[in-house]
């Protein structure tokens, strides 16, 4: 008898099918997608017949639903994970976070449960850890609602089952990657469970109005592992950034359909859990060297937040016959950018030299406000000269050397203020969208690259 089942292969980024293997996907053209499943050629019935299956709904004028965003929301408990996520969790929406092992994915669901565990039922269900394991992370972290209810399965099918019968209020999935349908011969991780788990998934949330958050794990680039379809599906996807080795943790929306993808959440991770930094800026200038060449503040907006973030340069002689270049948290290429424009324009030469960029904190800056600083601490650097601890500076850096205005400087100005800065160093055409005076602030303006060294040293 023939096997119902067949070899293909699955593009992971968009999940086109092929016979055989290719280096390039001939759908989206991405180069080493291709990964190799089993297709089911005869599902279940009941596989078939769950997944065809749909609800007869009456059409509704849109007037006539119901749209209190106050009562349609689920605080968290940390105000800093409710920014991200616009003001708390939707119901009925299915929420994606993802990050690199470790990193505390299921640290802040498992706090999350703690303070919806108040007043809601939460089911919490893991196909990584045992229930004595959640136990003993959750008495770590101090979580002990008697509202929160434990599931330890791979099942999905079973798993939403489970969810029909409890009628939990929330649902926490750790994590996607370890779910499969029993209907499916393919491993869990795969392509082809990923996409049907989370298919299932969405179907049990908008249908019981019930809000899913699932975890997602990272592959080797970063990128969340399984197909790029799943990001489609979810509401809203959320990245855990900042080094292992290092405390800081920032939360960051690429994708939400309840409120803003430029809303960052800061924590502080612990040896009891994330705790939330709600002065960013503060924890960021903490330990800020004195009276060292190199180093200048600027102020960047991150949705409706300015933070004040360390811009580190160093400029040094090169022991290769390339100078090198790097950045951490900087765009390299932007990077690039401005040396080339202090080379040719300002005539400040960096050609025999290394030159290295650093952003205090693990934060990563890709804002066009943030050329001027970058500027200001590679030429401090090579000038060995100190740039005033009192002074903040930002503006857009163009090809001409010329320094371009940048949005909301009110607020950048006003959050140095209330830090104790005396000195802020803006664009000469920004001067003029400065809607009000500001008390002990002296602010100056400047016309290009050499105007501003000056200003910042003087």
């Amino acid at each position: 008898m023939a096997s119902k089942n067949k070899t293909v292969f699955v593009c992971s980024e968009c999940g086109a099918e092929s016979i055989k293997w290719a280096g390039k996907c001939p759908i989206c053209g991405s180069w080493n997608t291709m990964e190799e499943e089993i297709k089911e050629t005869g599902l279940s019935k009941a596989y078939t017949t769950s997944s065809s299956s749909t609800r007869k709904t009456a059409v509704m004028k849109i007037s006539e639903i119901d749209s209190n965003d106050e009562e349609y929301r689920y605080k968290t408990g940390l105000s800093e994970f409710d920014r991200v996520l616009g003001g708390g969790i939707v119901k009925g929406s299915l929420v994606l976070i993802s990050g690199d092992p470790g990193i505390g994915k299921s640290t802040i669901l498992l706090q999350v449960c703690q303070h919806l565990g108040e007043n809601h039922q939460i089911l919490y269900i893991s196909g990584e850890e045992s229930a004595r394991q959640i136990k003993l992370r959750a008495s770590r972290l101090g979580v002990d609602s008697p509202n929160l209810m434990i599931l330890t399965e791979t099942d999905a099918q079973h798993a939403v089952n489970q969810i029909r019968e409890e009628s939990p209020d929330i649902v926490m999935v750790d994590s996607i990657q370890t779910m499969n349908h029993p209907d499916l011969n393919s491993s869990p991780g795969s392509v082809t469970q990923v996409r049907e788990c989370s298919n299932l998934l969405m179907r049990c949330a908008k249908t019981l109005d019930i809000p899913i958050v699932l975890v997602g794990h990272v592959n080797k680039d970063g990128a969340i592992a399984g197909p790029k379809v799943l990001e489609h599906m979810v509401d809203a996807v959320l990245y855990f950034e900042g080094d292992r080795q290092m405390t800081y943790r920032i939360l960051r929306a690429v994708k939400n359909r309840f409120g803003s993808t430029n809303e960052i959440g800061v924590f502080d991770m612990g040896k009891d859990g994330l705790h939330q930094v709600e002065n960013p800026s503060q924890a960021m200038l903490s330990g800020r060297p004195t009276n060292t060449p190199g180093t200048c503040v600027t102020a960047v907006m991150e949705g409706t937040r300015p933070i004040l973030a360390e811009i580190q340069g160093l400029a040094t002689n090169s022991g290769f016959g390339t100078p090198r270049r790097m950045s951490t948290g900087f765009d390299y290429n932007r990077m690039s950018l401005i040396l080339a424009v202090l080379e040719k324009r300002a005539g400040f030469y960096f050609g025999n030299l290394d030159a290295y960029i650093n952003v205090v904190g693990g934060l990563r800056l890709d804002e066009p406000s943030v050329d001027l600083a970058v500027a200001m601490s590679l030429v401090s650097s090579l000038k060995d000269v100190v740039i005033r601890e009192d002074t903040v500076v930002f503006g857009e850096i163009g090809l001409a050397g010329e320094l371009r205005n940048v949005s909301q400087a009110d607020l950048r100005i006003s959050e140095a203020s209330r830090l104790g800065f005396n000195r802020c160093v803006i664009p000469f055409h920004g001067l003029k969208n400065i809607s009000k005076s500001y008390k002990n602030m002296e602010i100056v303006g400047v016309r290009d690259i050499r105007d501003a060294f000056r200003a910042c040293t003087e």
